[in-house]
């Protein structure tokens, strides 16, 4: 087994978005703008209901699927389609944006703690003008598997030990997986060698071949087969692999395309009121 080191790491970029959340950025920022087919990557976390309450009003999408996590809080999702529900701690909504929709995003709180990630998943070419799909998944639908021995590993997407994660996104097949430790513990994860992997901690630390990663960092991670992972006391990181999709990639906020003329089309549709 080849096991994998780290490549590069980054820092987060301190960030709003939506009606002036405060987020950091973590894909999607100049020192890592992508990593096929991961287009973005966020962080949001505060106590201070000032930095989330205004959330992210109505907007568009189109080509791609955003993931939402919640670690605390609660966030209300609707969308033009007629979806609606709320994201509980501990659950997930996985949105096939295709070919275009509008939604929103609100804290359904008004004080407290909100805190999570939203991941957007590039889509290839084929199923960028599909239909649009959403995904509500409450915590008690995500599964947890022993790693190590004072591990767990809770399997959002794709497949760890057996066990298979609630998201059913067939056009992009990623794998998402929270690891959190209760004492320090080395945890080997196998993963497909082919796959783009990243490791971000947000609680603790971890150490991969060596190279440390601290809370708020990202690492990238080389070609492999194996990931064998130090992680400290008390430590939460996400775990994320996709297959590249490998095509080119044309963006303009919130439409991915794959060429200007596409792009320039999503915007009129957007314009003319036939998003969905």
């Amino acid at each position: 087994m080849s096991n994998r080191t780290v490549v590069t790491l980054h820092q987060g970029k301190a960030t709003q978005d939506g009606a002036g959340v405060s987020l950091t950025r973590i894909i999607g920022q100049p020192t890592l703008p992508r990593l096929d087919p991961f287009l973005m990557l966020d962080f949001f976390g505060s106590d201070n209901p000032g930095e989330y309450i205004a959330g992210f009003p109505p907007h568009p999408h189109r080509g791609f699927q955003t993931v939402t996590y919640m670690l605390a809080g609660k966030m209300r999702h609707r969308d033009s389609v007629g979806n609606e529900g709320v994201i509980d701690a501990g659950g997930i909504q996985w949105m096939n944006a295709g070919r275009g929709l509008i939604h929103e995003e609100m804290p359904e709180q008004e004080s407290g703690l909100l805190q999570g990630f939203q991941l957007w998943v590039n889509l290839p070419a084929a199923d960028k003008m599909s239909a649009p799909d959403y995904e509500d998944i409450k915590p008690d639908q995500v599964p947890s598997v022993a790693i190590g021995q004072h591990s767990i590993a809770k399997i959002l997407a794709g497949e760890l030990k057996g066990q298979s994660g609630p998201v059913k996104s067939h056009a992009v097949a990623p794998r998402f997986l929270d690891l959190q430790s209760q004492e320090a513990d080395l945890v080997s994860i196998e993963c497909e060698s082919e796959h783009n992997a990243f490791l971000y901690c947000y609680q603790g630390g971890a150490e991969i071949a060596g190279t440390y990663i601290e809370a708020g960092k990202l690492a990238v991670l080389s070609q492999g087969d194996n990931i064998d992972i130090s992680l400290d006391a008390n430590s939460k990181c996400i775990l994320v692999s996709g297959q590249p999709i490998n095509e080119p990639i044309a963006q303009y906020g919130p439409f991915v395309m794959n060429t200007e003329a596409e792009i320039h089309q999503a915007i009129q549709d957007y314009q003319r009121g036939e998003l969905a």
